[in-house]
């Protein structure tokens, strides 16, 4: 039930977008165990003017390919598993993409599982 958006510079093409996509979701099945077919993912591309981030902030050189990738889920993830959800990504994305692992920033936010809905006005996991 994660819902994902990622956030980065305008000019990137489709198949780029796409494969960052691709990467976020095997690595959350891989990593959290998220079921087969739970995507749903907003990918948003933004000019420089609207897209702000310290490039140095804890020492880490980041550059314009910096991807931000916002991940909302389901409380209950061990630490273990998020620091293996956050390499994964990571890792992923540098074998198929080439981008630098310091440009990728990751955010988790929990939730409890009542807060979804994913039609017909229903809370279908509460």
């Amino acid at each position: 039930m994660p819902l994902v958006r990622i956030d980065l510079h305008k000019g990137k093409d489709a198949a780029y977008r796409s494969k960052i996509g691709d990467v976020v979701y095997e690595s959350l099945v891989t990593a959290t165990g998220v079921p087969q077919h739970d995507r749903f993912q907003i990918i948003a591309e933004h000019d420089p003017a609207n897209f702000l981030y310290d490039r140095t902030y804890l020492g880490i050189d980041r550059d314009d390919n910096f991807v931000v990738i916002q991940i909302t889920l389901n409380t209950g993830r061990t630490l273990d598993q998020k620091k293996a959800l956050y390499r994964a990504i990571a890792e992923g994305l540098h074998t198929a993409l080439g981008l630098r692992m310091e440009d990728v920033f990751i955010n988790l936010v929990e939730v409890p599982k009542e807060n979804w809905s994913f039609g017909n006005g229903i809370a279908q996991y509460a």
